[in-house]
């Protein structure tokens, strides 16, 4: 019977820490069995315990433990556009999607697990224009309602409420005398904390990272009513 996880052992965050110095094919190449064992088989483990925390905070959203197609994210990097071509992240983390969305542009929560920090929390990074119209159009039109969000203790006290990447000027459409207009100007809805990186390895792992979760479940509440799917 396989042992119940409660946090990730030193050896995980160990090698990331070597990845960082060492951030070329070759290094990965002769590593990859330390990779399977140490960063990948706990990352399944956590995504599993996670699955029943998560049902708590809403029904409607997945732990898919796949490696492929799955909640965590490849430790590829993207390096097509960009002037870093290092090829590996030197994070793990994961997505936990709505049940009715596959793409990382949806509501979700997220947990990052860095070499410098753990960051976890719930949001939507950039998502496409129609769905940030629809998420706009709602705080404008339902003022009370964001405005129970933003106020949420909960979420405040967790969180310090909600961020994310801002246009400079009100969006087409919308006049700068709206009432939250800082917030219809964002780009990305977050409710976000950081913790130091070794809370990973600490047994209260998964309770605290479900707490995160839950404290943002208002801010992914509203973000899924504006996009008609249930919480």
């Amino acid at each position: 019977m396989a042992t119940a996880f409660s946090a990730f052992s030193p050896s995980f965050l160990s090698f990331f820490n070597d990845l960082v110095d060492n951030n070329n094919r070759d290094w990965f190449n002769g590593n990859k069995d330390r990779y399977r064992e140490d960063v990948q088989q706990p990352l399944v483990s956590f995504i599993e315990a996670m699955e029943p925390e998560l049902m708590k905070v809403s029904p409607y959203f997945v732990a898919d433990s796949r490696l492929n197609g799955g909640s965590i994210f490849r430790i590829y990097r993207d390096t097509r556009f960009s002037k870093d071509k290092t090829p590996y992240k030197t994070h793990a983390s994961a997505q936990f999607r709505h049940q009715f969305y596959k793409n990382v542009h949806t509501p979700g929560f997220y947990v990052h697990f860095g070499t410098d920090k753990l960051i976890c929390g719930g949001g939507i990074w950039m998502p496409e224009p129609k769905t940030l119209l629809k998420i706009r159009e709602r705080i404008r039109d339902k003022p009370e309602q964001w405005e129970q969000v933003l106020s949420n203790k909960k979420l405040l006290k967790v969180h310090g409420g909600v961020s994310g990447e801002s246009l400079s000027r009100p969006p087409r459409g919308f006049s700068v005398d709206e009432p939250h207009i800082e917030d219809i100007k964002r780009k990305s809805f977050f409710a976000m904390t950081e913790y130091p990186a070794n809370q990973a390895e600490q047994p209260g792992l998964v309770k605290n990272v479900a707490g995160a979760f839950a404290a943002a479940g208002p801010l992914v509440q509203f973000l899924c009513e504006a996009m008609d799917v249930p919480y």
